[in-house]
């Protein structure tokens, strides 16, 4: 029985890139105000690609239940510069479910994962497929060249974040990347076998390994409406990748509770030492009441932690699908005409 699986006839070359052609991958959750002009971005981008690489592009827009006009506007999106597919989730599955749905839709070798809100700059994405064509990386991620608009315990939370997930950890996630990156079609064909159902993108993305380069960069203001991560879904977020991901929060009730142990047994020993030599008895009813409501409260949040996983290993053995799709059209660019063709020769 094979444990591993060979993906290294899916390697590309400058010579072959074209042929694989880019799936851009778009997970939609009411962004029905920026919509089309994303769309005219994309399609901008794809007649870049197309003169300067020969790349054929396809934008996968996958509808995580939106409850506004997103679906509609998706549905009338013109395919003139590159092909359009619509993928319409049943409900609101979240945003990992919805990027697998869009990587499993992809119909061209490599895929790209952008947001539906404006913030990646299409403008970027030439940059991306440069190192992957010419420079022959497998994995393109992008970071937050910055934090300096943001708040000091963001900050804080976010660098205690990856210190947290990344300690112990042989492949590291990188700090401040997003899911804005473009995959190889083998980084992709890679990602694709991973079979657990709790998908954590970005350190998936890390673990499969092959020649990985950071691109730093600014996220654009955003096009329309308010970010929907409030403090508290970052922090579901955040516990979500922590317990899918790393195992960092059980060696951390681990190593706490050797701590309390430990600072126990000299309590116990400071004490027995005092009685013999002073043959008195500490009385100590409130160190004592403080003591097992700290020992109390630890062990609850170590039963939180381990319910945590338990929970992860319950939904992999139900084994559910982690999304449906209730809808899938697909519309193809028209084929240029000969006086098309006639007139791009002349311009090159």
């Amino acid at each position: 029985m094979t444990l591993g699986t060979d993906v290294s006839g899916l390697t590309t070359t400058a010579a072959t890139a074209a042929a694989q052609g880019l799936s851009i991958v778009v997970p939609l959750y009411n962004e029905a105000a920026g919509l089309a002009l994303l769309h005219e971005r994309l399609s901008r981008l794809a007649k870049t690609l197309r003169q300067n690489y020969g790349l054929d592009c396809e934008v996968v827009y996958v509808d995580d239940g939106s409850t506004d006009a997103s679906l509609t506007i998706a549905r009338g999106l013109a395919a003139d510069a590159l092909d359009v597919q619509v993928v319409s989730l049943s409900r609101n599955f979240g945003k990992e479910a919805a990027l697998m749905a869009g990587l499993d839709h992809a119909r061209r070798g490599a895929v790209l994962f952008m947001d539906g809100d404006g913030q990646h700059p299409a403008d970027l994405v030439e940059q991306l497929v440069s190192h992957w064509i010419d420079g022959g990386y497998d994995v393109v991620y992008t970071a937050k060249a910055h934090r300096d608009n943001e708040s000091l315990p963001r900050r804080v939370a976010v660098r205690g974040f990856y210190a947290l997930i990344n300690w112990g950890a042989r492949q590291k996630i990188p700090e401040d990347a997003g899911d804005f990156r473009l995959l190889s079609p083998r980084a992709a064909a890679a990602l694709r076998q991973l079979p657990e159902r709790n998908r954590f993108f970005k350190g998936l993305a890390s673990w499969i390994g092959f020649r990985q380069i950071r691109v730093d960069y600014e996220p654009a203001p955003r096009a329309h409406g308010i970010t929907r991560f409030s403090a508290g879904r970052l922090v579901g977020l955040s516990i979500e990748g922590l317990t899918s991901f790393s195992v960092a929060p059980l060696r951390f009730a681990s190593l706490l509770g050797v701590l309390l142990a430990t600072v126990a047994f000299l309590f116990g020993l400071s004490i027995l030492w005092e009685t013999w030599t002073t043959g008195k008895s500490v009385p100590g009813y409130p160190s004592l009441v403080i003591g097992l409501m700290t020992i109390g409260g630890v062990q609850l949040i170590m039963i939180g932690i381990v319910g945590e996983y338990i929970g992860k290993i319950l939904s992999e053995l139900k084994a559910r699908p982690i999304y449906f799709v209730a809808e899938h059209s697909v519309k193809r660019i028209e084929p240029a005409t000969s006086e098309d063709v006639g007139e791009r020769t002349a311009a090159e």
